[in-house]
């Protein structure tokens, strides 16, 4: 009896721990890759296995997932505007196949990141090189209607290479939906907007009690993320390596902290590219390109939001960009653009710490991971 008893509670251990996800791999396809990946992963052992590839679209290198799951949009980062596009494809859970449905010009150039709202009748896109913000619709069939609100930044930074004028790097909703953080590498703010999904022909205003947050003079904010419990933004800044750490309350942000994401004896090139928290608040992550080729691990203080650093890991690869944490918090993976190669980390939950399970994916030039439950 008592072994019936065992065995049934780690079968439902099992089940509560270990479960399947797709993982969507965006990638740049002028380096041989194909279009985007769908993998199966499983988040009890580390493994996964290859499902399906959506061939035919052009540098899909930043996705976003709807709600629901059924639909996928991703950015073509394609060079000059007018072959910057955004697609939009089904996803069939049961097979694992993406079918496209159709694209539009995104609006400005050089898009590098996609976001959906929490209804999944919204999706946002920024553009780097045109330093644009753009609001589309979705049809219901999951489909994008024609650009609808664009925003146009202006401005310029102190750093003269890489801030010579405004470079749109996010586009972030805020918990509460009711504001979207748009982080600008080339002005050094991050610009707040009143995100009202009701207004179709204009749904993004600047906010009335906090229209934008300035960073450090050359920073370069890039991405940014918040605490999945608690009142707290994160936001990476690559051009000088560094976390700023925000208090998020009554729609205005308080800056608490702002921390580097290197070494205290690093010398060499800095730019730090994604940010995120664990599943469970505890720890945060930061991937870091230059010469660093890393992932900084911190500790999350829950009574005031501070990192505390508690070490690097290599990523085992070359310039790596996006990375996720699946949603049991048991594994990261890291995407390394340049090495061509998504390496697997397991997680400890009470430390922080990665170890490699030596357990990687090797797909051409990945750039943004992103999980979704079977």
């Amino acid at each position: 009896m008592r072994l019936l008893v065992t065995i049934l509670f780690l079968l439902l251990a099992g089940g509560l721990f270990a479960q399947e996800f797709f993982l969507f791999t965006g990638t740049y396809t002028s380096g041989g890759s194909k279009g985007i990946y769908v993998y199966s992963f499983n988040s009890g052992t580390g493994e996964f296995t290859p499902v399906s590839i959506a061939e035919g679209v052009s540098n899909p290198s930043f996705l976003s997932l709807s709600p629901s799951g059924k639909y996928l949009y991703a950015v073509n980062q394609n060079s000059g505007g007018a072959l910057s596009e955004v697609s939009a494809f089904s996803f069939d859970r049961a097979t694992g196949q993406l079918t496209f449905i159709n694209k539009q010009p995104s609006g400005g150039e050089g898009p590098c990141y996609i976001s959906t709202d929490a209804t999944g009748k919204w999706i946002m896109v920024g553009h780097y090189t045109g330093g644009t913000l753009t609001a589309f619709q979705v049809e219901k069939n999951g489909g994008l209607k024609s650009q609808g609100q664009l925003i146009a930044h202006s401005g310029s930074g102190v750093n003269k290479q890489r801030q010579e004028k405004a470079h749109v790097h996010a586009a972030v909703f805020s918990p509460d939906q009711r504001l979207l953080l748009v982080p600008d590498l080339g002005i050094d703010k991050v610009m707040i907007y009143r995100f009202d999904p009701v207004f179709w022909k204009k749904p993004l205003t600047p906010a009335k009690k906090q229209s934008f947050v300035s960073t450090k003079p050359g920073s370069g904010p890039r991405h940014l993320t918040f605490h999945p419990t608690l009142p707290y933004a994160y936001l990476i800044e690559e051009l000088q390596g560094t976390i700023s750490v925000f208090q998020y309350s009554q729609d205005t942000f308080k800056l608490l902290q702002n921390i580097s994401s290197h070494p205290p004896d690093y010398t060499g090139a800095k730019g730090s590219a994604d940010i995120h928290v664990s599943p469970d608040g505890k720890f945060l992550y930061a991937s870091n390109r230059g010469d660093a080729h890393n992932l900084a691990i911190f500790s999350v203080n829950n009574d005031n939001g501070k990192l505390a650093a508690k070490g690097f890991q290599s990523t085992m690869g070359t310039v790596p960009r996006n990375f996720t944490i699946d949603p049991t918090g048991n594994y990261l993976l890291v995407a390394n653009q340049q090495s061509s190669n998504i390496v697997i980390f397991k997680r400890d939950k009470l430390t922080g710490q990665l170890t490699a399970t030596g357990k990687e994916i090797s797909v051409p030039n990945p750039v943004c991971l992103v999980m979704l439950k079977k």
